[in-house]
């Protein structure tokens, strides 16, 4: 008995020093590289379309490569000046067909924002995914505005 409570404080205490024992140091992730206003890392893509997300990102990336002066480079500020979220609707043949402003409280920005939006040209074929009997694709895309009106797009910006 004696002998099995020696084992026991011994694997114990084996145990508590392995704990105390340092890892390799703490290294912080690596920093999402923005990209600048005067020469965007986007390309456009030719991927299929398989879900309304992907083809978001198809539309916010040509809107993102249709206004390269217009971006907000950088982090954005924790109070953002302004956010406007329009609404878009664009038919099977990738016309764009509506686009208004659903939610904002800036004016200014928010003719950024329409003008943005239309100045992307013609948007990818939404095809299978528009639902059966209706003409048009709605979705809605979420300008995130720092200095001086520029923007980012909430499909692209990731977590801040």
């Amino acid at each position: 008995m004696a002998r099995i409570a020696s084992c026991m404080a011994l694997g114990l205490a084996g145990l508590l020093l392995s704990a105390c024992q340092k890892g390799p140091p703490w290294k912080p992730p690596t920093p999402i590289v923005e990209s600048t206003p005067s020469a965007p890392s986007l390309a456009p893509r030719t991927a299929a379309i398989d879900n309304i997300d992907d083809y978001k990102l198809l539309v916010a990336e040509q809107i993102v490569l249709a206004n390269p002066g217009a971006l907000f480079s950088g982090k954005l500020p924790p109070m953002l000046p302004a956010i406007v979220v329009v609404n878009i609707s664009v038919n099977l043949h990738g016309e764009l067909v509506r686009v208004e402003v659903q939610r904002s409280r800036d004016g200014a920005a928010s003719k950024v924002a329409l003008a943005a939006v239309k100045q992307g040209g013609q948007f990818p074929k939404p095809l299978h995914l528009l639902r059966r009997g209706h003409k048009t694709l709605d979705f809605s895309e979420t300008f995130l505005f720092g200095d001086a009106y520029h923007f980012k797009l909430r499909t692209l910006a990731g977590p801040q």
